[in-house]
C-alpha cells in the first residue's frame, strides 16, 4: 500500500494511475530482467518512495541502459520525470512502454493525460478509446470515459475559439481559450493565439504572460521571444526588451527581425543609460540633450516621448531653470495628469518662481497618489511655510533677486540698494525715517542671504531674524535699529563695521 503523504500518494492525487508504479511487481520471466537491472529497479523504487527523485532517476537510467526492452524501467523513469515536472521527458518513456507492452493500460492512460494537457486532443482521445477496449479495471474505465468526455468538450471549445478569432471577436475568443487552457495547460499554440487576442484587445502585459509560457513550452520558439521583446519595447521597457531579443538571437543569431530589433533597442538603451548617468553626475544640460536624442531615435513610440520629457522636466527643475521646467512638466501632465514625478518637479520649479499656491496644488495632487512619499510631504510643508513667509518679509524681494541668485548677485544688489537708500541721502525727516527702515531691511536681507546657514533656514521657510520663527522665542541679535547700522560700509562684502560713511 502507498503511505499517506508519500511521493506516490501525492502523484496519485494528480494522476491516479501512477499508483500502479508503487504496487507494480516485476516479473523476471516476462521482462527478462537480469540481477543488476532488478537491483537498480528495487533501489530506485525505494528512493522514489523516500522522495529522493534525483537518486531514483539515476537508478532507473541504469536499469534502462542495462535492459532497453524492460517496460517497467521506462515506466518508473517516466514517473520520476513527472514528479520532477519534466513531462516532455516522460512522454517518450510512456510511448516506449506502450510499444513494449500494448496492454499496459496505466501507461496509455497516463500518456492520454499528458497529451490532453498538451492540447493534442486527437491523440489523447485515441489513447482513452484504446484503454476502454483493452479490458481495463473499473477505475481505469471510469477515468478513461471521464477524460474522453473532457477531450471532446475541448475540441468543441477550440472550434468556437478559432471561429471567434477569425471573426475578429477577440473577447469571445479569449473566453473560450480561458476554458480550454484550464485543461490544456501545456498547449503552446493556444497560448500564442490568446496572446494575439490580448494584443488586439490592448492588453499587452497579459499577452506577454502567455508568450513567456509558450517560449518554454515550445523548443526554439524564436517568434515568441521576438514578440515579447517588441511588446516590452512598445511599453517603454527597453531593458526587458533587450533581454528578450537576446534570447531570440541565442537560438538563431541570423534571425533577421530579431537582429534588426536588437540594434534599435541597443541604441536606445545606450542613450537612456548615458542620460541617467549624466543625471546622477548632476550634468543636467548634457542629460537633456541625450533625452532629446532618445525622442529623435524613437519618434513612433509615444511612451519614449513621455518618459524623455518627464526626465527633461526633472533636469530643468534640478538645474534651477524653472520656466523651462514648468513648460515641459506641464506637457507631461497634459498626457499623464497623475504623473507624480512631473508633479513633484513642477512644484519645485514653482517654488523657485515663488508661485507658492501653484506649488502647494502640485504637491497635494502628488500626495493623493503617493501619500507615503517623504519628499512630497517635506516639499508640501516647505511650500506652505514659504507661502506664509511671503506674506511677511521676503529678503529676496527686498534685494530684487531670484531665489536661486548667486552670492555675487546678492552682494551687488545689496551695494546698489544700500547706496540708494542710505539715510544720509535724505534731508526731510519723514523721508529719512522711511529710508532708515528700508536700509535696515536691505542690510538684514544681505545678512541672511550672504550667510549659507541662515539662507538655508530662510529657503526652508524659517526667518532666522524673526524671533517668532525661532524655537524657544525670545529676542534676536539680528533685529537691529538704525543706530546699529550707522557707520556700516555698503561696499564691504563682510558684516563688521569698517568706517563712518556719510553722504554730503
Amino acid at each position: 500500500m502507498v503511505a499517506p503523504g508519500s511521493v506516490g500518494s501525492r502523484l496519485g492525487a494528480v494522476f491516479p494511475f501512477l499508483l500502479v508504479l508503487v504496487d507494480l511487481q516485476y516479473e523476471g520471466a516476462e521482462c527478462g530482467v537480469n540481477a543488476d537491472v532488478e537491483k537498480h529497479l528495487e533501489l530506485g523504487k525505494k528512493l522514489l518512495a523516500a522522495g529522493q527523485l534525483a537518486d531514483a532517476l539515476s537508478q532507473f537510467h541504469a536499469a534502462v541502459d542495462g535492459d532497453p526492452d524492460n517496460y517497467i524501467a521506462y515506466y518508473r523513469r517516466a514517473t520520476v520525470f513527472l514528479a520532477m515536472g519534466k513531462s516532455k521527458a516522460a512522454l517518450p518513456d510512456l510511448t516506449k512502454v506502450i510499444a513494449l507492452k500494448m496492454d499496459f493500460t496505466a501507461a496509455r492512460l497516463q500518456r492520454g493525460h499528458l497529451l490532453l494537457k498538451q492540447g493534442k486532443l486527437d491523440e489523447a482521445e485515441d489513447d482513452f478509446k484504446k484503454v476502454l477496449k483493452s479490458n481495463p479495471s473499473e477505475q481505469e474505465e471510469r477515468e478513461a470515459e471521464s477524460q474522453l468526455v473532457k477531450a471532446d468538450e475541448m475540441q468543441r471549445l477550440r472550434s468556437h475559439a478559432l471561429d471567434a478569432f477569425d471573426g475578429a471577436d477577440y473577447t469571445a475568443a479569449i473566453t473560450f481559450l480561458d476554458k480550454i487552457l484550464e485543461v490544456c495547460v501545456w498547449d503552446a499554440e493556444l497560448r500564442e493565439l490568446r496572446a494575439e487576442c490580448f494584443i488586439k484587445e490592448g492588453e499587452p502585459r497579459k499577452a506577454i504572460s502567455d508568450l513567456k509560457a509558450a517560449s518554454k513550452l515550445k523548443n526554439d520558439n524564436t517568434e515568441a521571444f521576438y514578440k515579447i521583446s517588441t511588446l516590452y519595447y512598445q511599453l517603454g521597457d527597453h531593458e526587458l526588451s533587450l533581454s528578450e531579443v537576446r534570447e531570440c538571437l541565442k537560438l538563431d543569431q541570423d534571425h533577421k527581425r530579431c537582429f534588426a530589433h536588437y540594434k534599435q533597442v541597443k541604441k536606445l538603451n545606450k542613450l537612456i543609460e548615458s542620460a541617467e548617468e549624466l543625471i546622477r553626475d548632476g550634468r543636467y544640460t548634457d542629460a537633456t540633450s541625450k533625452y532629446e536624442s532618445v525622442m529623435k531615435t524613437e519618434p513612433s513610440v509615444a511612451e519614449y516621448t513621455v518618459r524623455s520629457k518627464e526626465r527633461i522636466c526633472h533636469c530643468f527643475s534640478k538645474d534651477e531653470k524653472p520656466v523651462e521646467a514648468i513648460r515641459i512638466c506641464s506637457e507631461v501632465l497634459q498626457m499623464e495628469p497623475d504623473n507624480v514625478n512631473a508633479l513633484k518637479d513642477r512644484a519645485e520649479a514653482y517654488l523657485i518662481e515663488e508661485m507658492y499656491d501653484e506649488a502647494i496644488q502640485d504637491y497635494e495632487a502628488a500626495q493623493e497618489h503617493n501619500e507615503n512619499d517623504q519628499q512630497i510631504r517635506e516639499g508640501l510643508e516647505k511650500a506652505q511655510r514659504l507661502l506664509k513667509q511671503s506674506q511677511k518679509r521676503d529678503y529676496y524681494k527686498i534685494l530684487g533677486v531670484k531665489r536661486n541668485a548667486k552670492k555675487q548677485e546678492i552682494i551687488k544688489a545689496y551695494r546698489k540698494l544700500a547706496l540708494q537708500w542710505h539715510p544720509d541721502n535724505f534731508q526731510n525727516e519723514e523721508e529719512k525715517k522711511k529710508a532708515e527702515k528700508k536700509f535696515i531691511d536691505i542690510a538684514a536681507a544681505k545678512e541672511v542671504l550672504s550667510d549659507p546657514e541662515m539662507r538655508k533656514k530662510f529657503d526652508d521657510g524659517e526667518d532666522p531674524l524673526d524671533a517668532e520663527s525661532q524655537q524657544g522665542g525670545g529676542g534676536n541679535p539680528f533685529h537691529r535699529s538704525w543706530n546699529s547700522w550707522q557707520g556700516f560700509n555698503p561696499f564691504s562684502s563682510g558684516g563688521p563695521f569698517r568706517f563712518k560713511f556719510h553722504f554730503n
